[in-house]
């Protein structure tokens, strides 16, 4: 099914859907291919924050309990990669999901949409401010 299609059941909360020609809409678009990988082989929530050269995507239930990866460039990038080419310790990897849960919380008002991707629903979170920290504090990481 197509990303704008039909809702799928069993969504949390009632957002309304993502308009397809929106800013946010053709961002997520261009990462529909990848989100549908995360969705067939991620359990539980997925929240995409989409923005003009990546797609940051939380799993799980932020900010408590969740797991963040990232699409850049058509590929998906998490933590262990990180470990794995930049050297990041599980330290600096704590420190990150700990700033990444505050900026969370921080925006935790921000314009929030669902969209289908797979048939399942996922909530598509429109924040220039968790846009900027999320990235911030990813592109530390990597440096």
């Amino acid at each position: 099914m197509s990303l704008f299609g039909n809702q799928a059941s069993g969504h949390a909360r009632d957002y309304p859907p993502l308009n397809l020609f929106s800013w946010a809409g053709y961002r997520v678009a261009e990462v529909e291919r990848e989100l549908q990988q995360l969705v067939q082989t991620v359990c539980g929530p997925l929240e995409v924050v989409p923005t003009d050269h990546a797609a940051y995507v939380f799993s799980g239930n932020p900010p408590k309990k969740f797991g963040v990866a990232w699409i850049c460039d058509r590929q998906i990038r998490g933590f262990y990669r990180l470990v794995e080419e930049c050297g990041v310790t599980p330290v600096q990897i704590a420190d990150a999901l700990d700033a990444l849960r505050d900026a969370y919380a921080k925006n935790h008002n921000a314009e929030r949409y669902t969209a289908t991707i797979a048939q399942r629903s996922v909530v598509v979170t429109v924040s220039e401010s968790l846009q900027k920290d999320v990235h911030s504090i990813i592109d530390e990481m990597q440096h």
